[in-house]
């Protein structure tokens, strides 16, 4: 048969089949890593935004708490509130501030024996049980007078099974509790929150403590508790007026003070987002006005109140 003039007279090879499965397996390849670019873009992109949160999250509560710590320091010390708070509005997202006298709470490494021990006791341990558990405190933040007795409080955690001592001088973080010898579980998750080792005080502020604090106060009595609450509101911070509606017993642990303070930042987003912080803070002269002693993020949430970032995961 003739061909047109310009036709090809190339006839199809063997070759052609394969050239052509190797141009489609190619182009399949390439559209394989368009796609997996386009999705590491995408996760790469929702990690900067993510990050970008953390860093404006974490901007909000610094000027949370300098702004505190500024209305703190503005008072003279015998006159700055034991409780306040306050809330701003930046840019779209409200920061909200509370803040309280750490010495609302049982310190640790001062309060006395007796008192960790009403608190264990109020709290549902019963009075025995208290007792030696306030004992195992004491002895875990003291250090012996002499190598017998470390050894003799050692023992004992030996022979609890445990794969450690105490640690026989001052808790550094109330995260240490639990690993004192006695407490059980559900009884430590009562206390923690009346707790501290930043107070410093073996006293506590009798007119900002929580009921339960100010029920561990020695001599304290439940008609004597209930009075007291119902009336604090009205007493004045002059020592003689609080001492008169306690028991003379109470008076050397009702006048606590502290140059520490426990703050909550709670973070309101422009799209909902909320997010909270407790941070202690340590107020101080000169040149460091305040220092941060613990920093904790309680979480992030969703505006419909899960827990995560937007997507709810």
């Amino acid at each position: 048969m003739l061909q047109s003039k310009g036709q090809s007279s190339r006839k199809a090879g063997p070759w052609d089949g394969f050239i052509l499965v190797a141009v489609l397996w190619f182009l399949a390849v390439l559209a394989a890593l368009i796609v997996v670019f386009s999705q590491y873009l995408s996760n790469s992109a929702r990690v900067l935004r993510i990050d970008d949160d953390a860093l404006q999250a974490e901007a909000l509560v610094a000027a949370g708490v300098e702004l505190a710590a500024y209305q703190l320091l503005m008072a003279k010390n015998e006159e700055r509130p034991r409780r306040g708070g306050f809330s701003i509005r930046i840019g779209g997202d409200v920061v909200a501030v509370s803040f309280l006298t750490e010495a609302a709470r049982v310190d640790l490494n001062a309060a006395p024996k007796e008192m960790i021990a009403n608190l264990f006791n109020i709290l549902g341990a019963d009075a025995e049980a208290a007792q030696d558990y306030a004992d195992r405190v004491v002895s875990w933040r003291t250090k012996p007078v002499d190598k017998a007795a470390a050894r003799s409080e050692e023992a004992l955690y030996a022979a609890a099974g445990r794969k450690y001592g105490p640690r026989l001088a001052p808790f550094v973080h109330v995260d240490e509790l639990p690993l004192v010898l006695g407490p059980p579980s559900w009884l430590l998750d009562r206390v923690m929150p009346f707790v501290t080792v930043f107070s410093g005080s073996p006293g506590i502020d009798i007119l900002a403590a929580p009921a339960e604090v100010v029920a561990s106060v020695p001599g304290m009595t439940p008609l004597i508790l209930k009075d007291f609450l119902a009336s604090r509101d009205a007493l004045s911070a002059d020592p003689a007026a609080i001492a008169q509606a306690l028991v003379p017993a109470s008076a050397r642990v009702i006048a606590g003070k502290s140059n520490a303070w426990r703050l909550r930042v709670s973070l309101r987003a422009a799209d909902g987002r909320r997010r909270s912080s407790v941070v202690v803070i340590e107020l101080g002269e000169g040149k460091l006005p305040y220092r941060v002693l613990s920093h904790e993020e309680e979480g992030a949430q969703t505006h419909d109140g899960r827990g995560g970032h937007e997507d709810g995961k």
